[in-house]
């Protein structure tokens, strides 16, 4: 039987990546993780895990980092809420929490996630408002490119080529069911991708490689071949640079996290396989 002494809680989680070394504890080093953990520490009185979706890398942002802490059921969601935040540095925020199963599991349970990469194309990206997340770029890359060559990534590949380490336990197979470029705000354009998983540095070596095939700097067909890896492979460009990257959002189905439908139950937290890159 799942203890009523303990509640489990899943928040959305903002943060300037810029002066982390990634979402995951370090021995050595400032991480989200280790923030988030401080300050439930610091509330509750105990150190208490938080399981983030997706580890994020060094420098990388998030606008929809799911997380979830087991919390003595004292606490309120509205109540942890305000109190996270009245104590946590400035580049995190907590943006939203609900009481979810004791069973959930932020990595386990997500069926998509969705990242955006920003390209700076025009002179005001370079503003030190702007150029922390974004890759402000000095040369011009053709859009309608960019957009045809996005297209070609939706659907179930291997995304082998474009990852910086494998996960032989889990295969290099990804679909993606949404791809794109956008508009962003006058300032360039929005990358936008959403999967079932993501490998390590995949977003970043995708938007590396298209964008140098629409400049001109390689061929258009590289990218067909990196995903039906058969014979000889093109190498992939250099990855985009890490701060034009943010977690948007993670995705779960509602039976997860529906306290009514679900059977908890008060299995020890086992740590997952690598989550997504960034």
């Amino acid at each position: 039987m799942a203890s009523r002494e303990e509640i489990r809680l899943q928040l959305t989680v903002h943060y300037d990546g810029t002066d982390f070394l990634g979402w995951q504890v370090q021995r050595e080093g400032r991480t989200v993780q280790g923030e988030l953990e401080a300050a439930v520490e610091r509330l509750t009185q105990a150190h208490r895990r938080v399981v983030g979706a997706g580890r994020t890398d060094r420098g990388v942002h998030a606008v929809g980092q799911v997380a979830a802490v087991r919390l003595p059921a004292r606490w309120t969601p509205q109540a942890f809420r305000k109190a996270m935040n009245a104590v946590l540095p400035g580049d995190v925020w907590v943006e939203s929490t609900r009481r979810v199963p004791l069973a959930f599991h932020p990595v386990r349970h997500a069926v998509a996630r969705t990242y955006e990469y920003r390209l700076g194309l025009e002179e005001e990206s370079a503003s030190p408002f702007h150029r922390p997340y974004c890759w402000a770029m000095d040369r011009r890359v053709s859009e309608a490119a960019l957009h045809a060559l996005s297209q070609q990534i939706v659907g179930e590949h291997s995304f082998r080529a474009f990852a910086k380490s494998g996960q032989p336990q889990r295969g290099d197979r990804c679909e993606v069911t949404e791809a794109g470029w956008w508009p962003w705000e006058g300032l360039g354009l929005r990358f936008t991708i959403t999967a079932n998983r993501f490998l390590h540095h995949m977003v970043r070596y995708l938007v590396g490689t298209m964008v140098e095939a629409a400049g001109g700097r390689r061929p258009m067909e590289d990218i067909p071949s990196m995903l039906a890896p058969e014979g000889r492979v093109p190498q992939t460009s250099p990855p985009a640079p890490p701060e034009g990257l943010f977690l948007r959002r993670v995705e779960y189905p509602p039976t997860v996290l529906d306290l009514q439908e679900a059977r908890e139950t008060d299995a020890p937290e086992v740590a997952p396989p690598r989550g997504p890159e960034s």
